[in-house]
Parts: C-alpha cells; sequence; structure tokens
C-alpha cells in the first residue's frame, strides 16, 4: 500500500486482535520519497508522514535509498530500511496479505 490514505483508514478500523499493518515504499514510489518537484510528490511524502506519526510503521529498501543518496535522510524521517528481498520473505514467512498499487 503506497501513497493512500489505506493503510491510515485501515488502522484506525483495525480491531486488537488484528494483526499489525506495515507499510513497504519500493521501486518507483520509493523513488518519490523526498521529492516536492510536483503536487503529487508533495502529496505522497505528507501521507508518509502523516503514517510515520500516526505510529504506522513505514520501511524502503536501502539499497535505493543509498543509489538515491537518500538513507540519511529516510532515516531521520523514521522509515525503516531494509533489503527489500529480506522484507518480502519476511511477510511470506509471516503469511502476511500484501496489497499493492
Amino acid at each position: 500500500m503506497i501513497g493512500s490514505r489505506l493503510p491510515r483508514r485501515m488502522a484506525e478500523a483495525a480491531r486488537p486482535d488484528d494483526p499489525p499493518l506495515e507499510v513497504f515504499v519500493f521501486d518507483a514510489a520509493q523513488r518519490r520519497l523526498g521529492r516536492t518537484d510536483t503536487d503529487l510528490d508533495r502529496r505522497f511524502n505528507e501521507q508518509i508522514d502523516e503514517l510515520l506519526a500516526a505510529g504506522i510503521p513505514v520501511g524502503a529498501c536501502i539499497t535505493l535509498a543509498r543509489a538515491d543518496g537518500l538513507e540519511d535522510a529516510l532515516r531521520a524521517r523514521g522509515l525503516s530500511l531494509v533489503i527489500a528481498r529480506d522484507a518480502f520473505l519476511r511477510y511470506s514467512r509471516e503469511g502476511a496479505t500484501v496489497i499493492g498499487f
């Protein structure tokens, strides 16, 4: 779930026994992190910051972050940076439901 209000709404509607919600930003969406060139870029980054402020964990690929020179900036914002492969393997092992768009 990337750059939408859905993760926040899901967290608000979650019951105490629901599995935790987590957002992982990857590929083209990750490249928008830190950009402010367009209204879409600014809205996307505002939504990510709102998720973080609401306590929803947001992760991103450390390899892309390093390639874009954004590793320190993303960590400072509160994003957890991991190798995407490791995140996807964890989701698979946990039987997570992954929603992407």
